[in-house]
């Protein structure tokens, strides 16, 4: 679901739902972080949007995120900068056990 990669960020794994009324983390799917983005499926805007969602929801610049996999699908996988599991964890699914948020090293 959300687990810290080599390089000082993590990896999200998520299940969308494009389309919707309002764009929101909406909690867990299975294994993965449920988001519901109000873009269409539409010249890669629902991609866009989940980009622009995590930054914000996560406090990072829009840089630091990116697609890694499911372009086209609705599992995606998305990799964030200057971040560890525990914050995003706590950020995004509002999970208490999130001890030390950022890296010591993020960027700013």
């Amino acid at each position: 679901m959300i687990t810290d990669d080599d390089n000082g960020g993590v990896m999200i794994d998520l299940r969308v739902q494009p389309g919707a009324g309002r764009s929101a983390i909406v909690g867990r799917h299975g294994d993965a972080v449920k988001v519901r983005i109000a873009a269409p499926p539409i010249d890669g805007r629902a991609n866009a949007a989940i980009l622009e969602l995590l930054a914000e929801e996560l406090g990072v610049k829009q840089a630091d995120v990116e697609l890694v996999s499911g372009e086209t699908g609705r599992s995606k996988r998305v990799r964030v900068g200057g971040i560890n599991a525990a914050f995003a964890t706590e950020r995004l699914l509002g999970d208490s056990q999130a001890a030390d948020g950022r890296n010591a090293g993020r960027r700013r």
